[in-house]
């Protein structure tokens, strides 16, 4: 048969190096968290990208203070890149799985997506999470729901409830909020300083309108990130993701995830202070 030999040597390696990883993941118990399996597990999974992807994130910081990245001058970027440092993100959500992640856990997440079906989802994952247009990808997605079978639609909005099996995305995204304006206001890049009390309060008279925001680019962004795989595939990774084991992994994750947003977003509210002169809310 016909093909690419140097690419089929690939293919090749990729899988020799995947099953080795699979085997330093369930060959011996997780006690204190052994380094070496975790950072086997970030990548088998695609949890490292997904980390690796909240630098992304940094360009939303100026809008919430009601600016754009223009108003912090041309060391907007070096600060950005500085403050949201892959290999820092990296360190950090090891250091938490580290505490937190279970032999149980580990094993049946890393045997799910060493998986035919697992690493197909963790390529289009990871193509979606380094996809930097945002705007692009949810216009996309947008476009490919409008044309959807209600069937594959109804799939995609079950596996984005069983991602989010506790709920927390939107409690999570405000608290990333509020972390960041305090520390805006604390460190002096706002005029005048917040009561928190009151910005919880004007979030929460939001809370049904983000609900719905969230649950709109989650949708859309599924429509892009799975337009390749089958609704064969898609039945079978809610069925996993709904599994009560692989439901804790997601909630752990979902937890580092927000925990090193917020973290960074306090750090770079921090340092924004010497880029510009102080703006009102």
């Amino acid at each position: 048969m016909g093909g690419n030999p140097l690419r089929s040597y690939g293919r090749g390696v990729a899988w020799v190096a995947l099953a080795l990883l699979l085997a330093l993941l369930v060959a011996a118990p997780l006690r204190a968290a052994d380094r070496a399996r975790l950072e086997a597990f970030l990548e088998v999974t695609g949890f490292g990208v997904a980390l690796d992807s909240i630098a992304l994130s940094a360009s939303g910081a100026p809008e919430m203070l009601g600016l754009s990245a223009s108003d912090f001058g041309q060391g907007w970027s070096t600060l950005a890149e500085e403050v949201f440092d892959t290999g820092r993100m990296r360190e950090m959500g090891l250091s938490i799985l580290e505490q937190a992640l279970d032999d149980e856990m580990l094993g049946h997440a890393a045997e799910f997506y060493a998986s035919d079906l697992g690493q197909r989802l963790v390529a289009v994952e990871n193509a979606a999470h380094l996809h930097e247009d945002d705007d692009a990808k949810r216009a996309e997605g947008e476009a490919l729901l409008a044309a959807m079978p209600q069937e594959r639609v109804e799939v995609l909005r079950a596996m984005n409830a069983a991602v989010d099996s506790a709920g927390t995305g939107v409690r999570a995204v405000q608290e990333i909020q509020v972390r960041f304006l305090l520390a805006a206001s604390y460190a002096g890049v706002l005029e005048s300083e917040i009561d928190e009390g009151m910005l919880r309060a004007l979030l929460a008279e939001g809370e049904d309108e983000l609900r719905e925001s969230l649950r709109a680019s989650a949708l859309a962004s599924a429509a892009y990130t799975y337009q390749s795989l089958p609704i064969e595939d898609l039945r079978a990774y809610v069925a996993a993701l709904e599994h009560p084991t692989m439901a804790r992994v997601y909630e752990l994750m979902n937890a580092v995830q927000y925990e090193i947003m917020a973290n960074r977003f306090e750090v770079l509210a921090a340092r924004m202070r010497g880029l510009t002169p102080a703006q009102e809310l």
